[in-house]
């Protein structure tokens, strides 16, 4: 069947099986490999993406169930060439290690700062309690949030 997708801001119509996993469309029918396949049963948190604003793990979704929605895939973070304020948080605090969990950490992270602008940190641990990372330890990933927080308020400031 046909479906259409908004990914990335660009308008797309895709041939999708009825059961067809959102992620399977994104990373092989797209190529947007940025979202990453990890567990497959929604426990880890790497193919974290945003659908309508809201987070959504593409490992459990079926592509038809956000037909006609709006989906940013890592890939789509960026804008203009220009790396955004969580992306620069996070090479700045050093919150990469192997990198295979940072696309869905990025995505939640944008997530969680359109909900809340200024997170306080506990409220940042409990919003990417889902996402895993073997690698960092998670403290400069907290931090990397933290400052993304504080680039998008002085980054406003600037605007007013």
């Amino acid at each position: 069947m046909k479906i259409e997708l908004i990914v990335n801001g660009v308008r797309r119509v895709i041939d999708v099986e009825p059961n067809e996993l959102l992620i399977n469309v994104i990373r092989e029918k797209l190529g947007l490999t940025g979202t990453k396949y990890g567990c497959g049963i929604g426990e880890c948190g790497a193919c974290t993406v945003i659908v309508d604003s809201k987070p959504v793990l593409s490992c459990l979704t079926l592509a038809v169930e956000v037909a006609g929605r709006e989906i940013t895939t890592i890939e789509g973070v960026a804008k203009n060439g220009r790396l955004d304020p969580v992306q620069e948080a996070f090479v700045e605090e050093g919150a990469v290690q192997c990198g295979y969990c940072t696309p869905g950490f990025i995505i939640m992270a944008k997530a969680l700062l359109e909900e809340n602008k200024n997170p306080s940190r506990q409220e940042i641990i409990e919003y990417i309690k889902g996402n895993l990372c073997r690698c960092t330890g998670y403290i400069n990933i907290v931090k990397a949030i933290q400052k993304a927080s504080e680039k998008i308020t002085l980054k406003e400031r600037k605007t007013t």
